[in-house]
């Protein structure tokens, strides 16, 4: 294989599970953690940071290794470098990332799922709001990857320390909605080439603070860390060398006076990018404390509604956020395929709750 398809078949599978909200937990302090160190011998001739580390981790891609200096994660001598950086003798070269390195077996754990389909190469499931996709910092079991791994115990094809298999994109601990799971490598393969080339059909539901002058739009902006907080993803123009291309497309689904409820179809699936790119346009997720939700944010500043915002979220304690469709091509049948779930509990009684509010407004 040369390394241009290394490369692109790396980025599809970054991309593909680039998460759709969330990834692992960073630190809480914006610790950073270092993962890899390479130290530069005395002959070392002027080279490329991102050549310099292909040489020496043979487990990745040079297309992986720019991404991660695009985010701040190459260090030379504790700082952070750019590709273009060039290796000097005795540079310390680290690989930064903002959660513990971890070595662990991932354990099968008996936790109920809510699978909407399964067939011998794949599974939807409907994840609740509150369950961690993933083992990382601070929840190392207890996730849907530990579920899985309880639900596929008797399947000798499902190893869920292989990451040839398992999860083809994933979304954030207190965002419900739809998921696809490979049981196999060849299924794993196929529906990240999906994820990669834009093709599957991914539509969230939301609500949103303050209302819309039009009924739809679209937010292009390249989504990465926050500097000033790295528990948080933060907007750059498009134009921009810095963070990931992202797109979303909104449309309004019914006013609510303060609130709105909106619909969102995703082109990318980048980490937090239906938080990050509504906030971006002055409207943030109700009820979505990291990206400044919690707060009261449109309506009149009276007791009575400020108890009723309080009321409303105490219904929903989190980000306003459902992955209500997912569409694909099975990856060996070809049939297209399509998922809706339901509005959970939370989200139905909070939207009921702001409708009826938004009665008292227009009547």
């Amino acid at each position: 294989m040369d390394t241009q398809t290394q490369d692109d078949e790396a980025k599809f599978y970054d991309d593909a599970l680039e998460l759709d909200d969330e990834g692992l937990e960073a630190a809480p302090d914006g610790t950073l953690y270092e993962h890899r160190r390479v130290v530069a011998d005395k002959g070392q001739a002027p080279l490329r940071v991102d050549k310099f580390l292909m040489e020496h981790l043979r487990d990745t891609s040079r297309a992986r290794i720019q991404r991660a200096a695009e985010a701040g994660c190459i260090h030379v001598n504790e700082r952070p470098v750019k590709s273009n950086y060039r290796v000097k003798p005795l540079d310390v070269v680290t690989l930064m990332l903002d959660h513990p390195r971890q070595e662990m077996e991932i354990t099968a754990e008996d936790i109920p799922l809510d699978i909407v389909y399964e067939d011998d190469d794949l599974l939807v499931v409907n994840k609740p709001a509150g369950l961690v996709v993933h083992p990382g910092v601070g929840n190392y079991s207890g996730t849907l990857v530990n579920a899985l791994a309880w639900h596929l115990r008797n399947n000798p094809h499902y190893d869920p320390n292989d990451p040839s298999v398992g999860l083809v994109h994933r979304i954030d601990k207190d965002t419900s909605g739809l998921l696809v799971v490979a049981k196999t490598a060849e299924a794993k393969t196929h529906l990240c080439h999906q994820f990669f080339l834009k093709t599957t059909r991914r539509q969230y539901n939301a609500l949103v603070w303050g209302a819309f002058d039009s009924n739809e739009g679209r937010i292009e902006g390249n989504i990465a860390r926050d500097p000033k907080d790295r528990q948080r993803m933060t907007v750059f123009p498009p134009e921009s060398e810095v963070g990931k291309p992202a797109v979303t497309h909104w449309r309004v689904l019914e006013p609510f006076g303060p609130v709105t409820w909106v619909e969102c179809v995703l082109e990318t699936g980048r980490t937090h990018q239906i938080r990050a790119h509504m906030k971006h346009i002055g409207h943030p997720l109700f009820a979505d404390e990291r990206y400044g939700g919690s707060e009261i944010l449109r309506g009149q500043p009276t007791a009575n509604y400020r108890k009723f915002v309080q009321n409303a979220m105490a219904i929903c304690p989190r980000q306003a956020l459902h992955a209500r469709t997912l569409g694909f091509v099975h990856p060996r049948t070809h049939e297209e395929m399509f998922f809706e779930s339901n509005l959970p509990e939370d989200l139905t009684a909070l939207t009921e709750k702001w409708r009826a509010y938004a009665r008292t407004l227009f009547n």
